[in-house]
């Protein structure tokens, strides 16, 4: 696949770097010196058990966690500490949560509206198309005029992702977009970040999904203690783990 060997190859540029990452909460060390390099076009989908460090380390690359040390870059720039410079660089970065954070009193359409005319200036009218495009390739098209609380949670997940992409982010982060959902729900999700994955966006994904890790990541990071274990192929790491801790995991997570 065209995109693999983009992702994969070496003369493929950085589009997110981290570089000696480190981020404590009180005596807990959550990011323990994180080096990590995700190339334009790259999926790496994040896994561990809990606590390990995973949606930190999301929330930390749009700077929703400050860290102590060390750096983020996107696309060259280093990621600002605060102001305009971080509001910029932030919107190069779709974020999709747990929870879907739609503004309840705003119809569908104009959840997806907001981020586009407010911080891109972008016409109500080409505001509108555009939302209506992203709804349709996200399958919600017909429940644009209805509020959040009218939809399943795995339609309002589906227009999060939306909203994230009217923004035209060059990376989306997904920090365990499918686990508040009922579990028919979750293949409809997954479904739209997998047609996302084949078009090429650049996404990280921490999610207990290994279906998802298996059919669309270019490479799968293990954590575990704050600090990144091990890393390979989805191939690789699921038929063949190198550390003991990846095998105790997959171990309790593959039994059924």
């Amino acid at each position: 696949m065209d995109r693999d060997e983009t992702a994969q190859s070496g003369t493929a540029t950085a589009l997110l770097e981290l570089t000696a990452v480190n981020k404590h909460f009180g005596d807990l060390h959550v990011l323990n010196d994180i080096n990590l390099s995700i190339t334009r076009g790259e999926v790496v989908v994040v896994i561990g058990p809990s606590g390990s460090g995973k949606s930190t380390l999301c929330r930390s690359i749009n700077r929703l966690e400050t860290i102590d040390d060390g750096t983020i870059s996107i696309d060259g720039q280093r990621l600002a500490e605060e102001g305009k410079a971080l509001a910029r660089l932030r919107a190069d970065v779709g974020m999709v949560f747990q929870s879907f954070n739609l503004f309840a009193h705003k119809t569908i359409l104009e959840n997806v509206m907001l981020g586009p005319v407010k911080v891109k200036r972008v016409p109500k009218a080409q505001a509108r198309e555009d939302a209506m495009k992203l709804l349709e390739r996200v399958g919600v098209a017909n429940q644009a005029n209805k509020y959040p609380a009218q939809l399943s949670g795995g339609q309002q997940q589906r227009v999060a992702i939306a909203r994230s992409l009217a923004m035209k982010p060059k990376v989306m982060l997904f920090d365990e977009p499918t686990s508040a959902l009922d579990p028919e729900m979750i293949n409809e999700v997954l479904d739209v970040m997998t047609d996302l994955a084949h078009e090429g966006m650049t996404m990280i994904v921490v999610t207990h999904e290994m279906g998802f890790a298996r059919k669309a990541a270019n490479r799968v990071i293990f954590m575990a203690d704050g600090r990144i274990v091990e890393e390979a192929t989805p191939e690789e790491f699921f038929t063949n783990p190198k550390s003991d801790r990846a095998k105790d995991f997959l171990s309790k997570i593959l039994t059924h």
